[in-house]
């Protein structure tokens, strides 16, 4: 008995369980149009920012890029204190992905008394549109960003270990083309040449140095062969891994009424990260 009064006394309280169905989910009509108003907000926010930056749009427009700017700053603030009103346990939202991209998408307006200038971060309000798959319903594609979600994590150690060994061969390589080509030819130090070589190795090859004698250019067509040899490794061990994370369980985009947080299996009862009911 103890134990279902605490769950009532700490349930959701009917204006807040209306206001989180609206915020938080799109299935009514109202959350579908909220959703949609806030990403057109976001869009329109980024769009300001970037012409704001331009300074013959500047000059004459800025007092409106300003207003606007602050407009839809304190809409995003109101909106992100709704969305911690309206859960149980706002800490867990806060510290969420999610969470911490609203929050990033408000602060830097309010750090621009500070730092001059730090206004122009609100351009990473683009990463809040990630909300569009959850918002029109693009389950399949919430489910191909969890699978390169968990890919990427477990692929983090494999191609820490591939990065290790690119830089011990472009250190090699790049001494190695020191010693042949010599500063006569641009490669006036190792650390320059160590440049050359990852520019080489990449692909990239920009032209600015390039070697002259015959054995420094078999070098470079070594190092360059080589470098078409190794893009696959990283895109291989992610493919790997996403095929591995695609063998888990099918997920939804309900958000939990707790902590707000989404990504349950389609078939869950409870949060698997608070425990509160669905």
């Amino acid at each position: 008995m103890k134990q279902e009064d605490e769950a009532e006394s700490s349930a959701l309280r009917p204006w807040q369980a209306r206001l989180h169905e609206v915020i938080y989910e799109s299935h009514s009509t109202a959350g579908k149009a909220f959703d949609i108003v806030l990403l057109s907000f976001i869009v329109i926010s980024i769009i300001v920012v970037m012409l704001d930056s331009v300074a013959s749009l500047h000059a004459p427009y800025g007092h409106i890029f300003f207003f606007l700017e602050w407009f839809f700053t304190i809409s995003f603030t109101l909106e992100y204190i709704l969305r911690l009103v309206c859960i149980r346990r706002p800490f867990k939202y806060v510290f969420s992905v999610l969470g911490l991209i609203d929050l990033l998408a408000i602060i830097p307006s309010y750090l621009s008394f500070i730092y001059i200038g730090s206004q122009s971060l609100l351009v990473l309000r683009a990463l809040r549109l990630l909300r569009v798959f959850r918002i029109f319903r693009l389950v399949h594609f919430l489910s191909e960003m969890r699978f390169l979600h968990v890919a990427i994590i477990n692929s983090v150690r494999k191609i820490s270990i591939f990065i290790l060994f690119v830089i011990s061969t472009v250190v090699i390589l790049g001494s190695i083309i020191y010693l042949v080509e010599g500063q006569e030819n641009g490669f006036t130090s190792i650390p320059q040449s160590v440049y050359w070589a990852i520019v080489t190795i990449t692909t990239v090859g920009y032209g600015d140095i390039a070697p002259a004698t015959p054995l420094g250019k078999l070098i470079a067509s070594f190092i360059m062969l080589l470098g078409y040899g190794i893009i696959a490794v990283p895109t291989g061990i992610v493919t790997t891994e996403m095929a591995l994370a695609a063998k888990s369980q099918k997920q939804e985009n309900q958000a939990c009424p707790s902590c707000g947080r989404e990504g349950h299996d389609h078939d869950a009862k409870c949060c698997k990260y608070c425990g509160h009911k669905l």
